[in-house]
């Protein structure tokens, strides 16, 4: 599914962890919490962008989704949906962004080359592994922690 759907700007960020409890983050949660800047090449307008925020683990740790060597058996099996504004949705391995198992960050941006993400919302989850930025999703308002094999 592609950006089908117009898109507004995210203004908050639900996470829904694996019991289907919730956490809502605002900006100013967001911008308390410690972060982490990572360079990455974006194909679409080809420049190099240093994107600014909070590592995604982290912010699931948070919501109380298994990390490190919890993640192990079954665990291999959860999937993170990020969902934007305007309904484009990708899908990530909770692996990919358990930084005990995989190199790569994923990152929720709060801002880009020193200034907010401006047309990209309150929220942008950005990863440095992609050749090209399709799984990155600009207002990103949803973030859902889900068992795709039950």
């Amino acid at each position: 599914m592609g950006h089908t759907h117009a898109s507004v700007p995210s203004t908050q960020l639900v996470i829904h962890n694996l019991d289907g409890k919730s956490t809502t983050l605002t900006p100013e949660d967001l911008a308390a919490l410690s972060h982490k800047s990572v360079t990455v090449f974006n194909s679409h307008n080809k420049t190099n962008e240093t994107y600014s925020g909070v590592v995604l683990s982290e912010l699931l740790r948070k919501a109380g989704v298994p990390q490190g060597e919890e993640v192990r058996g079954r665990i291999f099996t959860v999937g993170v949906i990020a969902r934007g504004t305007d309904q484009y949705r990708v899908l990530y391995a909770l692996a990919e962004v358990d930084p005990s198992i995989h190199t790569g960050d994923v990152i929720v941006a709060d801002s880009v080359d020193g200034h907010k993400l401006g047309n990209d919302g309150a929220f942008k989850m950005v990863s440095t592994e992609e050749k090209r930025p399709a799984r990155w999703v600009r207002n990103l308002e949803e973030i859902e922690v889900v068992d795709v094999k039950p």
